[in-house]
């Protein structure tokens, strides 16, 4: 018995040090979120998702980001770095490259070009049946660590985030556990070769969607629960402001479907335990040391918001079940549908616009 007692006082204090003194790379920053509005109100709970329907299934995992080509084809990219395009009235898909990478944010340019932010190689472009180039993957030498989304204006012009310089794709969770200003949102001049940095000391920018007449672009800040709006015309030019704050969950993608909704991919559910962790910085780091499947997660909901320019909630489509597509990370309308991609669902999602809203 004295043994055992020796053995089990040593094991504790093995995993007392541990817990407190092993090295983690990340220097956490205290930050208190504002209160969760929680799942009701405009944000009430409902089944509006429930039967999406699943595309190309089995495929491949990941789909995060989709969008629809001049072909009528939904072009996505898989976890393993291929792109690939699914015709919806058939289900078949074709691969069309593999970057390598991680490709996460896809947009089809003016001539049909389509773009790419691939968060090992950055902003990579695919013209006709050609191969892949990368346009940018670096501002002021040094390299971009996380090329997450795009979007593209009347110019040609892309802005695109790097939603960590620090942490690469696969260390988001060390991102938000540090929850420090590690993003930026960028811009790519076709014209000129050009990457200029619009802002900086963002916390997780994901999303990306050019507003109105190019008025403005909104940048899903993801670890603040919020949506920013970086000003392009007008007396604010160049300043940022925030469009909606205080969201229930973690907003992932934001696309715009030219008359005057924005479509915002939900890949969660706030945590009350990351939020009560996120004033504490030296719980951060000791709760970063347990097993990942310990530390805080949303839950496996699908959830999707559409706004208004005037920042309201116009569309609230939600599902909570074991079938559930989820995590969201991606939603664009096209033709009647909204397309749903996920960042680690074996398909694409899609369901009819008229059947999801009341």
């Amino acid at each position: 018995m004295k043994g055992f007692l020796s053995f089990l006082l040593l094991g504790s204090l093995l995993l007392a040090g541990y817990l407190l003194l092993w090295p983690v790379p990340i220097e956490p920053a205290a930050w208190t979120p504002p209160t969760n509005p929680g799942w009701t109100g405009v944000y009430a709970q409902n089944q509006q998702l429930a039967g999406v329907q699943r595309l190309a299934s089995g495929g491949g995992v990941g789909p995060e980001a989709v969008v629809v080509g001049p072909d009528g084809r939904v072009y996505s990219g898989y976890i393993d770095g291929r792109l690939i395009a699914v015709n919806p009235s058939t289900d078949t898909v074709e691969v069309l490259e593999n970057t390598g990478g991680r490709p996460l944010g896809v947009q089809f340019g003016a001539a049909g070009e389509l773009y790419v932010a691939d968060a090992v190689h950055g902003l990579m472009v695919r013209r006709g049946s050609g191969e892949l180039e990368v346009l940018s993957n670096q501002y002021r030498g040094q390299r971009l660590g996380f090329v997450d989304d795009l979007d593209i204006d009347s110019q040609g012009r892309i802005y695109f985030s790097d939603a960590s310089a620090k942490f690469g794709v696969t260390q988001v969770r060390a991102d938000f556990f540090e929850h420090r200003g590690n993003g930026a949102l960028l811009r790519y001049d076709p014209s000129t070769g050009e990457t200029e940095q619009l802002a900086d000391q963002l916390y997780f920018p994901n999303g990306i969607a050019v507003g109105p007449d190019d008025a403005y672009v909104l940048v899903n800040e993801t670890a603040k629960y919020r949506v920013l709006r970086y000003w392009l015309k007008g007396e604010k030019s160049g300043q940022m402001d925030v469009f909606i704050d205080n969201l229930p969950g973690f907003p992932d993608n934001i696309t715009y479907n030219d008359a005057g909704t924005f479509w915002v991919a939900m890949y969660g559910p706030r945590s009350a335990d990351l939020d009560a962790l996120l004033p504490r910085p030296f719980l951060r780091k000791l709760v970063f040391r347990l097993p990942e499947w310990l530390q805080p997660s949303p839950a496996h909901d699908s959830l999707v918001l559409g706004l208004n320019t005037e920042a309201e909630v116009v569309a609230n489509l939600q599902y909570r079940g074991e079938d559930a597509y989820a995590p969201i990370t991606s939603v664009r309308e096209h033709d009647g549908w909204l397309y749903l991609g996920s960042l680690s669902a074996d398909a694409i999602g899609r369901i009819q616009l008229p059947e999801a809203l009341p």
